[in-house]
């Protein structure tokens, strides 16, 4: 009898522990970034997580013509538009609530940074951009977009 109470208490702990894992596409969908004046779709790849720019508050520059990677040190891509470009490449599942070993790329400065993405809640998470060590960082609060 003893044997089946451990057995029970056994599977009971499994499924609890089970049910508890994050669903490692909780961070695929729209996201705000801190400002709200761009989104990003994080959508997954493989086995990894990816995201693009879908939607800018101010798409086009002070001429009407559409906003490119004018800061991109790469000068055969200074010409790419903005909308549409991939700033976010190859984050993976770390463990629950974590996605790691990512590159973010602003657009804003051309600098691209090794990142992690920390789920807060299912509409908050904390993506955080560095150089060498994660201290050296910084960490912008990006939130999810509801239609």
């Amino acid at each position: 009898m003893k044997q089946i109470n451990l057995t029970v208490l056994a599977l009971l702990i499994g499924l609890f522990s089970f049910a508890q894992q994050t669903d490692s596409d909780a961070i695929v969908g729209n996201w705000y970034n801190q400002e709200k004046d761009g989104v990003v779709e994080i959508y997954k790849f493989g086995d990894r997580y990816n995201g693009k720019i879908i939607w800018m508050e101010a798409p086009n520059d002070e001429n009407g013509n559409p906003k490119v990677d004018n800061l991109n040190p790469n000068k055969d891509l200074q010409s790419r538009e903005r909308m549409g470009m991939e700033i976010m490449y190859n984050f993976k599942l770390d463990e629950d609530n974590a996605w790691s070993d990512g590159q973010i790329y602003d657009p804003k400065s051309g600098k691209t940074y090794s990142g992690t993405i920390t789920l807060k809640d299912k509409n908050t998470l904390d993506l955080r951009g560095y150089v060498g060590f994660p201290i050296f960082g910084r960490t912008a609060v990006w939130t999810r977009k509801l239609d």
